[in-house]
């Protein structure tokens, strides 16, 4: 198998395997803190490579590129992986799975309103199977303890990659033309303190027991350290490779069998049940992405 397709393929497959461990450990580590450990460790990862590889540092970046990458820090790394582990609490690993097929005609739709990048029909047409993928296979299930977190983790999942989308779109130019293990390690640092910032003032007196319960937590690091490393370091650092490597759009389509992925590894490792409603609505969003990034 060319490079290209094996680190896309990776990518998926490690990110998929890291959604499985932060639904284990989010059954007793809210969102918020499962979010700033992750965060925390990835960042720890990316800073040793950055000790290891010091060309990849970059200087003289505009003040205007400073604030972008904040932003994108702030809202695609903070707000959106909180926003994702909380649906992740919420619906189980393979409604969520389903429900992040919503990222790549969230692509497209930013592009479109933010870039005046040009839609398709083929990309509406994506577009469209992925809304009706999610809405056929989102379901009571025993995961899903009410249908007000069914409702709730579906419009976090989905709110969650639209936040993403624009994160990662107002900064591709400096992703283009830079390290990337740079601006990851930029984006994660910038997270980090929005995210103890954050803990200050929801936990007022409280940090150490809210914030930092993964780091009190030391029996659930043999879980939560492996979902640090594959997900937001290993993953990112095969993603990148696979867009280098590849078209944008194989690349995308190796990256969305994470939710086939996922849906198999929840239904053998986590014993959530696998319904013909969740196949076909997973079938449908699945396809859905496909032709979005075919596009």
């Amino acid at each position: 198998m060319p490079v290209g397709d094996l680190c896309a393929l990776a990518s998926g497959f490690v990110w998929s395997i890291s959604i499985i461990l932060m639904r284990v450990s989010g059954l007793t580590v809210p969102p918020l803190a499962l979010n700033f450990f992750k965060s925390v460790v990835a960042l720890l990862f990316f800073a040793i490579l950055l000790l290891i590889m010091p060309d990849s540092w970059m200087s003289n970046l505009p003040a205007e590129s400073h604030l972008r990458l904040i932003a994108s820090g702030i809202f695609g790394i903070s707000i959106a992986d909180t926003m994702v582990a909380a649906a992740l609490n919420r619906l189980g690993a393979s409604l969520q799975a389903l429900a992040d097929c919503v990222y790549s005609p969230a692509i497209a739709l930013v592009g479109f309103l933010m870039f005046g990048e040009i839609l398709s029909p083929l990309e509406l047409l994506g577009g469209a199977l992925v809304v009706s993928g999610v809405f056929v296979g989102v379901t009571m299930t025993p995961e899903v303890k009410n249908k007000w977190d069914l409702a709730s983790g579906v419009l976090l999942a989905a709110g969650a990659h639209i936040i993403l989308a624009v994160s990662i779109l107002i900064v591709r130019d400096i992703y283009r033309d830079g390290s990337i293990i740079w601006v990851t390690s930029y984006r994660y640092l910038i997270a980090v303190i929005a995210l103890s910032l954050w803990g200050l003032v929801k936990y007022p007196g409280q940090l150490q027991e809210k914030l930092f319960l993964g780091f009190r937590r030391i029996k659930l690091w043999k879980t939560m350290i492996p979902m640090a490393f594959l997900g937001p370091f290993l993953a990112t650092l095969f993603w990148v490779a696979g867009f280098k490597f590849l078209d944008a759009g194989r690349a995308a389509i190796f990256n969305q069998l994470s939710t086939v992925f996922i849906i198999t590894l929840a239904y053998f490792f986590l014993k959530e049940r696998f319904t013909k409603r969740k196949a076909i609505g997973t079938a449908l969003a699945v396809a859905g992405s496909i032709v979005v990034a075919m596009q």
